[in-house]
């Protein structure tokens, strides 16, 4: 006998550990793409396929630029959509950049590094901006969606909290596999074993969407833009004023922006780190993935937590464990063993920190998005979730193309791929240890200091929004 699904009062099935599921198999296949660019794209074109670290960076800086303007216009037009679609706005433009996805994940991993360097340019240039368009499709509406699936804070936090377990899967597979799978005994990597990576890995993405399409369930109407009687037609440069008068919001995008500076543009520097500080760029993902798993141990009790402090309470607590963990990393031990165990006991602080971030750091936004409608009575989901995008693009872009130019400044010659000097290697440390430090300690200061939604806060709002949903509905 078929088991009966329990609805709520609007004949929606009701929240529960299926909606959390779908929502975390939905960011395992944003990451299985994000990832494997995050990993592998420093040392793939400026090594393998031997742009060098100058033009590397400048082709950077030049797409995320793109990258980051590309949200913001791709999320007003999500707003403005007022079509009806069979399976709904959300889930339609996520399946068609998931399906995009696998596409241009191949051709931004084509392995063709005796092409002339204009077409090499170009491959670089063209397949990142395709790339980016499928996942901005795909990953605007699914970052706005955990306003839609519910209005209840608790249940938030949960999805929040279960977002970034599939996050960390997404960026654990990738992370620990392919430094295993990618590098050869020289610590060089084998770049046609990236592309047939990313068709794997494009497929399995592709599989985790599907899962979720069919999975989630939508319980406040996505079509909805204008909530109060008073709201005045959607407007995308009154939408972009208010991202700005939105201190939730500011707080949060300033604290991904730093988490993404320090830790994403650390990325290239921890590999030459891996590759000729310690010798070995193979366990490289097994060490980072240490970091991770402090997270784990209390992603058990996040709703406890949050229900018992509140989300911006945990944070703040988290982003100070982070620092301390970061200045951990400035103790002089070598690099020999003593060297690798205190740069993993560092990692283990600053993951146990910011695992309280990570954890939440999408419900942040979800307060943020409900605080934009208390306040000016318009209910922008894609707009105020592109702009906390476009942000940390911006970061994800200027991050990694500072970083490499100052590698550069500091010895690092790409030709040279996994052997760099000792001297230059031992300079990639302390780069690492400074952008951790920096990122910990601005997170810390945007969620304490500028994030302004307490749990009392967020307890007022909720109730003072659904009082007038309500009361518009009963209007209707």
């Amino acid at each position: 006998m078929k088991k009966e699904v329990k609805l709520d009062a609007n004949g929606k099935r009701l929240f529960g550990m299926r909606d959390l599921v779908s929502y975390a198999a939905g960011d395992l296949g944003c990451n299985m793409s994000f990832a494997l660019k995050n990993t592998i794209m420093f040392v793939f074109w400026s090594q393998f396929m031997q742009l060098g670290e100058t033009l590397y960076a400048t082709l950077l800086l030049v797409v995320q630029i793109w990258d980051a303007i590309n949200d913001p216009l791709l999320g007003s037009l999500f707003d403005m959509d007022k079509r009806k679609y069979k399976r709904g706005k959300f889930k339609t433009y996520i399946f068609i950049g998931a399906v995009g996805l696998i596409f241009s994940g191949l051709f931004f991993f084509l392995p063709l590094p005796n092409a002339p360097l204009a077409m090499r340019c170009i491959l670089f240039v063209l397949g990142y901006v395709l790339w980016d368009a499928f996942y901005t499709v795909a990953n605007v509406p699914y970052g706005s969606m955990m306003s839609v699936i519910t209005t209840d804070g608790s249940q938030r936090s949960q999805l929040s909290t279960w977002r970034s377990i599939g996050s960390m899967v997404g960026n654990i597979l990738p992370m620990v596999l392919l430094p295993i799978l990618c590098y050869d005994a020289s610590n060089n990597l084998k770049g046609e074993v990236v592309f047939v990576a990313a068709l794997v890995m494009g497929v399995i993405g592709f599989i985790c969407f599907i899962f979720m399409l069919k999975t989630t369930t939508i319980r406040v109407d996505e079509n909805e833009i204008t909530i109060s009687e008073n709201s005045q037609k959607f407007n995308v440069f009154k939408a972009m004023r208010n991202f700005i008068k939105n201190p939730p919001a500011i707080g949060a995008t300033l604290a991904a922006m730093a988490m993404f500076i320090g830790m994403q543009g650390s990325t290239a520097a921890t590999t030459v780190l891996f590759q000729s500080y310690f010798g070995n760029a193979q366990i490289s993902g097994i060490v980072m993935l240490i970091g991770y798993l402090p997270m784990f141990l209390f992603m058990p009790f996040i709703k406890k937590i949050v229900d018992k402090w509140g989300k911006k309470e945990a944070c703040s607590v988290g982003s100070a464990v982070s620092v301390f963990g970061a200045l951990l990393l400035f103790i002089p031990l070598g690099n020999g063993i003593a060297g690798l165990a205190g740069y993993v006991v560092a990692q283990v602080f600053f993951g146990l920190g910011l695992g309280f971030y990570t954890c939440v750091s999408w419900a942040l936004m979800a307060d943020a998005i409900d605080y934009n409608e208390w306040k000016n009575g318009t209910k922008e989901e894609g707009t105020v979730y592109s702009l906390h995008s476009f942000f940390r693009k911006l970061a994800q872009g200027l991050g990694p193309s500072i970083v490499i130019i100052i590698m550069g400044w500091l010895g690092y010659i790409g030709a040279n791929e996994g052997n760099q000097v000792f001297e230059v290697a031992e300079r990639m440390k302390w780069l690492v240890a400074g952008l951790y430090t920096f990122s910990a300690a601005v997170m810390f200061v945007s969620i304490t200091f500028v994030y302004n939604l307490d749990k009392k806060k967020v307890a007022v709002m909720t109730e003072e929004l659904t009082a007038r949903r309500n009361a518009d509905k009963k209007a209707e």
